[in-house]
């Protein structure tokens, strides 16, 4: 890769300011100062900025506990996205794998691997997401039945795929999908006359969303999560 790209990628410089740096000798490579842009590197090189070591671009995965008013999407014009809670290099590139109403909270996976991202958002690898489910009537017991055979949403000409649903509480439940329609959840319940109150998301396929993230705050998933989708 040419240096000036592989700096663009790993601190998030436009190409414009890296030739600066430059030609201001801030950039060393092995020890010695460099000033040809186009000099190829890899991850095997010792790269510094103005004395500070640049780490190798790669595939980053992110989980994330999305508040309420703000959207997934790279822009809004009515809403924060939820990528400007991410204090990263070209967080604003990064996918967002899934999305969330802006008044639905809870785990949002985020990566620069496309076809991670793909995994995690394509019906054909059934990926589950659970969501925590609060309603404004109480949920009755056939509810269960009728979500696990389907539910035509008002609409569409064909019914939404099989979903667990759990009542843990009278106005309360868990509800896992294996895809991901418009609005589903607060249709699914509105097909039964019932309203959603509020929206709160788990977990995706094995990952589920770290207790200890405050609403806003996110962290990098481990090997394992990764490698669980």
């Amino acid at each position: 890769m040419r240096l000036d790209k592989y700096l663009s990628h790993s601190t998030g410089l436009s190409r414009k300011e890296i030739h600066r740096l430059l030609h201001a000798g801030k950039i060393t490579l092995n020890e010695q100062p460099v000033r040809n842009a186009g000099l190829k590197v890899s991850e095997q090189d010792d790269i510094y900025l103005d004395g500070f070591p640049v780490e190798a671009p790669g595939a980053r995965y992110l989980m994330l506990n999305k508040p309420v008013d703000f959207v997934c999407a790279n822009s809004d014009g009515s809403y924060p996205t939820v990528l400007s809670l991410i204090d990263l290099p070209r967080a604003d590139e990064m996918h967002i794998c899934g999305r969330l109403d802006v008044d639905t909270t809870g785990l949002v996976l985020i990566t620069n691997d496309g076809k991670w991202a793909h995994r995690v958002t394509s019906p054909r690898h059934k990926t589950g997401k659970r969501y925590r489910v609060w309603t404004s009537d109480p949920i009755p017991a056939e509810a269960v039945a009728r979500f696990a055979e389907g539910v035509m949403l008002n609409g569409e000409d064909k019914p939404t795929l099989p979903a667990e649903l759990e009542i843990v509480a009278e106005n309360e439940a868990l509800l896992t999908l294996q895809e991901g329609r418009y609005h589903q959840v607060k249709r699914m319940f509105a097909a039964l006359g019932n309203h959603v109150q509020r929206l709160h998301r788990e977990q995706i396929g094995t990952i589920s969303l770290d207790e200890e993230l405050e609403p806003g705050e996110y962290r990098l998933l481990t090997e394992d999560e990764v490698k669980g989708i």
